[in-house]
């Protein structure tokens, strides 16, 4: 394993970059589209709750594979021309919002009913009562939840390795292919992607702690 570290770094710390950079990115996307087709689910008008329970149980239920390569295939075909870097982050940014999505409802629900009535008998508005009073607890709440999809993200933008993105999966692949040497070339690989992981999840795990809800 040490030799195909050595042998190949520049080619690895290429993959890790950009797999950390589509990871960010839909990390960021992800949380805020899941986020608000959530504020959707619970919306008081039903067309809007509808569209928002639509978006997510679809969503859920499609293999990030299929969606990925709908935005590969299809998008560059019929609407606009991608390359493989874009599609997998977008296509990874949509997967993980429907579950965002379900994870941030729940915190939402699980706040107290009297929370939100005593912010409106005060003179707040729903929108400020929303970002002041019910979104700090429930998040509060979902952290455990929202780190481990934050981690399964990370693991899942491997997928960007079947449309050529150029991430940490493709490159172990094509140095596993030139060096024929595939189990220390994916143990390499699965190093590299502890390194990712790891912190973030003893991150969440301390603003767990942090935050822990009485």
């Amino acid at each position: 394993m040490l030799n195909i570290l050595v042998n190949n770094f520049p080619e690895l710390m290429s993959g890790l970059g950009y797999t950390l950079m589509s990871s960010l990115i839909a990390l960021v996307g992800s949380l805020i589209i899941g986020t608000a087709f959530a504020l959707m689910e619970i919306s008081t008008h039903r067309w809007v709750s509808v569209i928002g329970n639509i978006y997510v149980e679809v969503v859920r239920n499609i293999p990030l594979l299929v969606i990925t390569m709908a935005f590969y295939v299809i998008v560059p075909q019929y609407i606009a021309q991608i390359d493989g870097f874009t599609a997998g982050t977008i296509g990874l940014t949509i997967y993980t919002s429907a579950f965002i999505a379900e994870t941030v409802r729940a915190g939402i629900q699980s706040v107290a009913v009297g929370q939100m009535e005593g912010a409106r008998s005060v003179g707040m508005t729903y929108s400020q009562a929303m970002i002041q009073i019910i979104f700090p607890q429930a998040f509060k709440i979902v952290i455990p939840p929202l780190g481990n999809q934050f981690i399964n993200l990370v693991k899942n933008s491997s997928i960007l390795a079947f449309v050529a993105g150029f991430d940490l999966m493709y490159q172990g692949k094509i140095i596993a292919n030139a060096t024929f040497n595939t189990f220390d070339t994916y143990l390499a690989v699965g190093v590299l992607y502890l390194i990712l992981t790891m912190p973030l999840s003893y991150f969440m795990r301390y603003l767990e702690k942090k935050w822990a809800v009485a």
